[in-house]
């Protein structure tokens, strides 16, 4: 139950800058999509090169962090 509902937040922040922390990696990233199970991170390239997709599983994720952008 509580799956649902953290799925249901999490897709309410689409788009938004995140940080995810499962049991053994932390991922950054923009969250681009979220389903009832998985979660879906584009990881920015620091300087040149592809940007990264990681697809979680909700249920490996320990916490989750929004960043407040730079002022």
């Amino acid at each position: 139950m509580f799956q649902d509902t953290f799925a249901a937040e999490l897709a309410t922040r689409i788009g938004s800058r995140i940080e995810i922390m499962t049991d053994n990696s932390m991922i950054e990233g923009i969250l681009s999509s979220v389903t009832a199970n998985l979660v879906l991170v584009v990881e920015i390239a620091g300087g040149y090169g592809e940007n990264t997709t990681q697809f979680l599983s909700i249920d490996a994720i320990s916490f989750v962090r929004f960043p407040a952008a730079a002022a």
